[in-house]
């Protein structure tokens, strides 16, 4: 035993003597350690971002049946890859890449490839491609694959990077009027919502999910417990969405952004919770989980200015407002299979307005910033939609989606073990078409 100490701690000397000379040899200032520091809480932050897709990827997946589970995930992932070549090509330059063309984008940078800004980069980067993946729950279970591929660099490489000039970049042109959207609210979710709604007008809801009489019909997804998992990572992933856009560690309140961020999504889960109770007789799960979301996106624009007790209100007022938008929708015959459309946009609006309220925005400015957002985003979304459905379609065919995606667009299963009821109703009751312009 003794021996074995004795040679333990002379490879520890070994290892540490060298670094602690180096060390002492060359002292880093304490501006060259504050700069590292901030560097590396950008870096993981940026990380537990990117683990959001994995969030949305389970939340997506278990809201919708299994038959489609294996599409879900592969549109997740693609998103991801996708999008990140897309920012790397062209969305990092409209939005950070050089000299701002009259508040509204940006030039230069163009193929990135300034390693000082790396960080910067990827943190950016994985916000716009969570901006993209929004879409993909709002659509699932009936969009094509070749669809979503066409469509996503489009969202990464121009729609959003736009947008997040015009608030982020320093010199865009809501920024210079006193705009204000911490992390996201506006910026992030809101756009990825528009254009989900854009993308669902194009393509309509699903077979069987309105009746010949327009009577709304339950599809209920394949696994809670997948989406209650998605929700947690989501709520874990959302500490370094908020958390890392103080930009910054040394200095920085971040510690006050993680409250906020815990706060808003317990009491929108809570509120979601009662009103779900009230309005159907139950405590709905989907429902609930839905209202967390709500309100980690209520909060993502305020989250460094409201104080921790208006954070509960912003965070209950949206869970409420993501049950009351669910149940509206729906009726309003928008077949948004996970609630993306009320989570991200509904609960996004609101969150904006709260920083008016609450955290020390002018409410005139920040209607000015919804509705250049709702502008901009629903009419590029609706041509860039409705130019690939009509040049290449963006809608499944009706034996295909009774199949279901995995077999028609992957050839596989995400569970092969299981044989999968194809419809939900006798096929002469399916509108092929859909009552909402789907083809």
């Amino acid at each position: 035993m003794k021996r074995l100490m004795l040679v333990t701690v002379m490879a520890a000397v070994a290892l540490v003597g060298p670094l602690a000379f180096a060390a002492s040899a060359q002292t880093p200032n304490i501006t060259e350690v504050a700069t590292a520091l901030d560097e590396v809480w950008v870096v993981i932050a940026g990380i537990l971002v990117m683990f959001m897709q994995a969030g949305f990827a389970l939340v997506e997946s278990g809201f919708t049946r299994a038959k489609n589970a294996g599409n879900i995930i592969m549109k997740n992932f693609m998103d991801f890859s996708v999008g990140a070549l897309s920012y790397w090509v062209m969305g990092f330059a409209l939005a950070y890449g050089g000299s701002s063309v009259g508040g509204f984008f940006s030039t230069g940078n163009w193929f990135f490839s300034d390693q000082a800004r790396a960080s910067e980069w990827f943190f950016q980067a994985v916000f716009a491609a969570t901006a993209a993946t929004i879409i993909s729950g709002a659509v699932a279970e009936r969009v094509k694959f070749t669809a979503y591929l066409m469509y996503t660099p489009f969202i990464t490489a121009i729609i959003y990077p736009v947008v997040s000039h015009w608030v982020w970049n320093g010199e865009g042109w809501l920024a210079e009027q006193g705009f204000v959207d911490f992390a996201g609210s506006g910026v992030v979710h809101l756009t990825g919502a528009v254009a989900a709604l854009a993308a669902v007008l194009v393509v309509g809801p699903r077979l069987g999910k309105y009746g010949p009489n327009g009577e709304i019909r339950t599809i209920p997804g394949h696994s809670l417990t997948l989406g209650a998992l998605g929700v947690f990572i989501l709520w874990f992933g959302w500490y370094g969405f908020n958390g890392g856009s103080t930009l910054a560690a040394v200095g920085a309140d971040f510690a006050s952004v993680v409250v906020t961020t815990t706060l808003a999504p317990a009491a929108g889960a809570t509120a979601a919770m009662f009103l779900s109770w009230r309005i159907t007789g139950n405590p709905d799960v989907g429902l609930t989980l839905n209202g967390a979301l709500g309100g980690l996106v209520g909060i993502t624009a305020g989250a460094a200015s409201i104080p921790f007790g208006a954070s509960i209100l912003v965070g209950g007022i949206a869970g409420a407002l993501v049950v009351l938008s669910i149940i509206g929708i729906e009726r309003a015959k928008i077949d948004d299979p996970v609630g993306a459309i009320s989570v991200h946009g509904t609960a996004g609006i609101w969150g904006v307005l709260a920083v008016g309220i609450w955290g020390g925005g002018d409410i005139l400015t920040q209607l000015t910033g919804i509705g250049a957002i709702l502008g901009w985003v629903f009419v590029t979304s609706l041509v860039v939609f409705k130019a690939i459905d009509l040049l290449h379609g963006m809608r499944v065919t009706p034996e295909e989606e009774r199949m279901g995606l995995d077999r028609s667009e992957h050839g596989g299963e995400a569970y092969p073990e299981f044989t999968f009821q194809e419809t939900i109703a006798p096929p002469e009751l399916l509108d092929p078409v859909g009552s909402n312009g789907g083809h």
